[in-house]
């Protein structure tokens, strides 16, 4: 019998990606900087299973809400007034009623249609593939163009879209590229990040400008920006927008500065959401948040309505400013938290975050696939409850050590 050999690797090559990177994270796990086990000694204080005490310089929770005592009380009040822990259905059948209150008040703070998830990662895959078959832009399947640096959460997503639609890959930022292909085609939607987890932010000023000459369509994932940035923490890209329509769609994590459980997708119309909420697979299977998550995810809100939350951020960029005041790297001035001490090869990345470890800071050494394969580096995020102590006595040892293998990066 005669099988018809299907073409591969157009949008991913595992066994390659395996062949490459496998021994730089053995290396990194030898090495004893991934694979850490933590106990939390205090707020962003951890001691790993190798008995070291870290100051956490690799969080995700820019605002240090994951510590905060109402985000926590939320929780555990909400678990004991709910009496349970969730309701073991997919979402779309049977959900907590507590669940459709929360969604009411996202909405409220964010100013759109939102739609809850267990995670930002399952929206995206839930909704990508409906976005290319044409459901959300009038059963007109738009080309699907992707930004290169687009997070791996949307990325794995292309072989799904593809058998719905054509499917490109955007030199990252690049919006020449992207304008002649709105040009070719007519119909498009791009999928991107607003500030991206290595760094760096879409060029939303173009992205604007062509969604309104071209009626581009913007998926966007503001993950990083959300809460940290904008009014009431509304973020990157809802601070950008009037309002949000349906040729705009913006998902984002939950888990990151708004401290709590999960992810959210804002729509523009109410018809787009009902049909993730019925077509979304990954976005509405299985499970929703649990009652803690919605607890804590409601005193968040309660929170970012508040003159300690405005305290925060400002807190934050004050933090942010302090540290390109004695470290430069290539996001100085980005008023995200993020920052990128540049490595090249990933042993270099390893060794570097090996000594800082041993001097009780944790931060993350990121290789290929992450980056390129010549790009690896120490990952460096800050946070509002950060001290200048902790931040000054930090970067000194950065500088001390790498003024140890040659190299100045101070301003």
């Amino acid at each position: 019998m005669n099988q018809t050999s299907q073409p591969t690797h157009h949008f991913s090559n595992y066994r390659k990606i395996v062949s490459l990177a496998d021994q730089d994270w053995q290396r990194a796990e030898t090495a004893k900087v991934t694979g850490l086990n933590v106990e939390v000694k205090t707020p962003n204080v951890l001691v790993d299973q190798y008995g070291r005490t870290l100051q956490h310089f690799g969080t995700t929770s820019y605002l240090g809400l994951d510590y905060h005592p109402a985000l926590l009380d939320g929780a555990m009040t909400m678990l004991w007034e709910t009496g349970t822990l969730r309701i073991a259905n997919s979402r779309n059948r049977c959900r907590l009623a507590i669940l459709d209150q929360y969604e009411n008040q996202l909405s409220e703070l964010f100013g759109a249609s939102c739609l809850s998830a267990l995670s930002c990662s399952a929206a995206s895959a839930g909704i990508l593939p409906l976005l290319a078959s044409g459901a959300l832009t009038g059963n007109r399947p738009p080309a699907m163009v992707f930004d290169k640096q687009a997070h791996y959460s949307m990325n794995h997503i292309k072989a799904a879209c593809a058998d719905e639609t054509q499917v490109l890959t955007c030199p990252h930022n690049d919006m020449d590229f992207l304008e002649d292909v709105c040009k070719r085609q007519g119909n498009v939607a791009y999928v991107a990040d607003s500030a991206y987890s290595m760094g760096g932010m879409a060029d939303l000023d173009s992205l604007l400008y062509l969604k309104q000459r071209y009626d581009l369509f913007l998926y966007v994932d503001d993950s990083h920006a959300l809460s940290t940035v904008g009014k009431s923490g509304i973020g990157l890209m809802r601070s950008r927008v009037h309002t949000v329509d349906e040729r705009t769609l913006i998902v984002a994590s939950l888990a990151k500065s708004f401290g709590a459980s999960g992810g959210l997708a804002m729509f523009g119309n109410e018809r787009h959401k009902t049909l993730v909420q019925r077509y979304g697979g990954p976005s509405n299977w299985s499970q929703s948040l649990n009652s803690a998550a919605i607890g804590a995810g409601m005193a968040s809100i309660r929170l970012h309505r508040s003159r300690e939350f405005q305290t925060l951020q400002e807190r934050l960029q004050a933090n942010i400013r302090f540290f390109d005041s004695l470290i430069r790297t290539e996001q100085y001035a980005s008023p995200m938290a993020i920052r990128l001490v540049n490595c090249g090869e990933a042993a270099v990345a390893t060794r570097l975050a090996v000594e800082l470890a041993d001097l009780g800071y944790f931060t993350s050494a990121v290789f290929f696939p992450v980056v390129p394969q010549d790009k690896a580096a120490i990952r460096i995020t800050l946070r509002a409850d950060m001290e200048a102590d902790v931040i000054r006595s930090f970067c000194e040892r950065v500088i001390d050590r790498l003024l140890a293998h040659g190299r100045d990066i101070r301003p």
